[in-house]
C-alpha cells in the first residue's frame, strides 16, 4: 500500500502533461496509476455515496456518468443497479476504462463508452446524469454541463460532486471561503489538471433552478490538518424543451 501510494504521489508531484490532446494527457497521467487509482482516491474523493443517495434514480431508469473513470461509483448504487434499464459510463481515458471493464464484467445493463463528455449523446433522453470529480478536469466544462442538461428528459436529474472554492463575495453557494483557501486549492490541484472554481456551481444553479446544494470539506491524504472544500449538487429539469 505504501509503495503504491508513493508511486501515485510521485505522479501527482510531476503533474499532468502539458502537451497533447486532452485524451492523450489523461492517458499519460492516469495510465501508470490506474490499478491503484481507486484505493488512493477513496480517502480524498468524498461525498460520492451521498451524491448517489440524493440522485436516487428510480427502477427502470436510464443513467449516464460523464467522466466515469474506473466505474467505482456504480458500487454505491448497490442492489438497485441491477434494476436500471441502462447505465452508460463515459470517459476519455482508456486505462481507466479498462479498470471499469474489469469491474463491470457480467453487468448486462452497463455499457462503457470511450468519448468526450462535451459531445457524447445517448440515443434517447435519460433519467439521471452525473459528474463525480470530473467536471473540474474538463477543459470545456461549460459545454459539458449544457450537454448533460440536454440529455435529461423532463423531470430528470443532474448530479455533481466536485472540489470547489467560492468567489470573494461568497457564493454561488452559502459558504464564503477564506482568501487563502481561494488562492491555494486552485493552484494545488491545477498542477494535476484539476481546476476548482465558483463558476461551475454558478452555471449549474442557473441552468437548473430546482436544485439542492450541500457544501462540505474533505481531508487530504498525507496532508494532516488540510481540508479541501467540495460541494454536492442535484438539480431537476422541469422544462419540456431540452437546452
Amino acid at each position: 500500500m505504501i509503495h503504491s501510494d508513493a508511486r501515485i504521489l510521485l505522479r501527482l508531484l510531476r503533474g499532468q502533461p502539458r502537451r497533447g490532446s486532452h485524451a492523450e494527457r489523461l492517458q499519460a497521467f492516469y495510465g501508470p496509476q490506474a490499478e491503484g487509482y481507486d484505493r488512493f482516491r477513496e480517502r480524498l474523493l468524498q461525498g460520492r455515496e451521498a451524491l448517489v443517495r440524493l440522485l436516487d434514480p428510480p427502477p427502470g431508469a436510464r443513467v449516464v456518468e460523464l467522466g466515469a473513470g474506473t466505474g467505482r461509483n456504480l458500487l454505491y448504487f448497490g442492489p438497485r443497479l441491477a434494476g436500471f434499464a441502462s447505465v452508460e459510463l463515459v470517459d476519455l481515458c482508456p486505462a481507466l476504462l479498462e479498470q471499469a471493464r474489469q469491474r463491470t464484467a457480467g453487468m448486462a445493463n452497463v455499457r462503457l463508452v470511450e468519448s468526450d463528455a462535451v459531445s457524447y449523446r445517448p440515443d434517447q433522453p435519460v433519467d439521471a446524469v452525473y459528474f463525480s470529480y470530473s467536471l473540474t478536469m474538463i477543459p470545456d466544462w461549460r459545454r459539458a454541463v449544457l450537454n448533460a442538461v440536454h440529455m435529461l428528459q423532463p423531470g430528470g436529474k443532474l448530479g455533481v460532486v466536485d472540489f470547489y472554492v467560492s468567489d470573494a463575495e461568497g457564493g454561488p453557494g452559502r459558504v464564503r471561503h477564506h482568501a487563502l483557501t481561494r488562492w491555494f486549492w486552485p493552484r494545488w490541484f491545477g498542477h494535476d489538471g484539476v481546476h476548482p472554481t465558483p463558476e461551475h456551481l454558478r452555471l449549474l444553479c442557473q441552468r437548473l433552478p430546482d436544485h439542492q446544494v450541500l457544501e462540505r470539506r474533505a481531508s487530504v491524504p498525507y496532508l494532516p490538518g488540510l481540508k479541501v472544500p467540495y460541494y454536492l449538487f442535484v438539480g431537476r429539469r422541469r422544462d419540456a424543451n431540452r437546452a
